[in-house]
């Protein structure tokens, strides 16, 4: 039974595209579905983009603790340094462990008083780095 209006389904159908039985490519005129599906792939693109910006947002709490963590980082370095350097020749790998320690100082924490201290770690790594001869 087969029912016609508004109302009916006769209008929501759609031909499937003929194919020939020869194998030959031809291109169906259905555009309708391809704006769907790119309109689709639009969405779930703008979604992963809204979900990696709300990755990068870091809040204070985690700047301090990640500051913290590379200022000690780089006193421990120092601290290896000093015993390296009373117990005998100097050791390049500590060294440049040091100048990659001092890469991650250059980040604030937002804390005045934090980045303060860290500045001056920052300071005298860079004062050891220069007496080494490293840049």
């Amino acid at each position: 039974m087969r029912i016609y209006g508004p109302n009916g389904t006769a209008l929501a159908t759609v031909a499937p595209p003929k194919r020939s039985a020869s194998g030959s490519f031809a291109v169906s005129d259905q555009t309708e579905t391809q704006t769907t599906n790119s309109a689709r792939a639009l969405r779930m693109v703008a979604g992963i983009d809204a979900l990696m910006a709300l990755q990068g947002v870091e809040d204070q709490a985690e700047r301090r603790r990640r500051s913290v963590k590379s200022g000690r980082h780089a006193l421990d370095l120092l601290d290896e340094l000093k015993v390296g350097l009373l117990g005998g020749p100097l050791n390049q790998s500590t060294l440049l462990r040091l100048k990659s320690a001092a890469a991650e100082l250059k980040d604030g924490s937002g804390d005045p008083g934090l980045d303060g201290v860290i500045d001056e770690i920052n300071l005298r790594v860079e004062v050891e780095l220069a007496k080494a001869g490293i840049r």
